[in-house]
């Protein structure tokens, strides 16, 4: 597959002459399927290890504000890399989904601080919001995605946050998606479903490598 070295199956329940919308659930529904067979073990230990990857990115390394978000369960978690950067002195920004569509931010202060305050949302911290246009402050941007493949198209989570959020950022900021190793598709062979208002993004991270995507 063009050099992308996938280490367990990828699901593509993707069928010629599909509607664009319903090949993105038919996709959603089986990646979420296939991270649900992770134990917690294992989800540990591929937080440390995606900590290690994307804290080896330049970008990353020469940031002083990064915008990322808390993941929920079955995510590739974070926590560990927010940790370290909020230790070193990085401004770390997690999204804090308002009414609605509502984009805001806030400043994390530690595992201590987040909350889920609604069923199946991500867990937010409870300082104060900074407004939309925090994610200026940025210099790069950790996305949470279901999948991405090498032309940068990311698939998220269906509500269209984030594509909404990225419009915001100011001009040169790096978008980096985070996906477990075998949700990086080759365009070439499986291309992700990709609409009008998908906003590509500029490389991807997992728990073995990170790469530029497009181009």
């Amino acid at each position: 597959m063009s050099g992308i070295s996938v280490p367990t199956p990828q699901p593509y329940p993707v069928i010629p002459g599909m509607e664009t919308g319903d090949a993105k659930e038919e996709l959603r529904r089986a990646i979420r399927a296939q991270r649900g067979h992770r134990s917690a073990r294992q989800r540990a230990q591929a937080a440390e290890s995606l900590a290690d990857i994307i804290e080896s990115i330049p970008d990353v390394r020469d940031a002083g504000c990064v915008a990322a978000y808390a993941a929920r369960s079955a995510e590739p978690g974070m926590l560990p890399l927010l940790d370290r950067l909020m230790d070193r002195g990085v401004r770390v920004l997690l999204p804090v989904l308002g009414a609605g569509l509502a984009r805001d931010w806030a400043d994390y202060t530690g595992s201590h601080d987040l909350l889920e305050r609604a069923p199946g949302r991500p867990p937010e911290p409870g300082g104060a919001t900074l407004g939309t246009d925090a994610i200026k402050l940025a210099d790069v941007v950790l996305a949470p995605a279901i999948a991405v493949d090498t032309r940068g198209v990311r698939l998220g989570q269906g509500g269209g946050w984030y594509d909404r959020a990225l419009t915001h950022l100011r001009p040169g900021a790096k978008v980096i998606a985070v996906v477990f190793p075998e949700e990086v598709y080759d365009a070439a062979d499986h291309p992700l479903p990709l609409e009008e208002h998908d906003i590509r993004v500029d490389a991807v991270a997992t728990t073995t490598d990170w790469r530029l995507l497009g181009g």
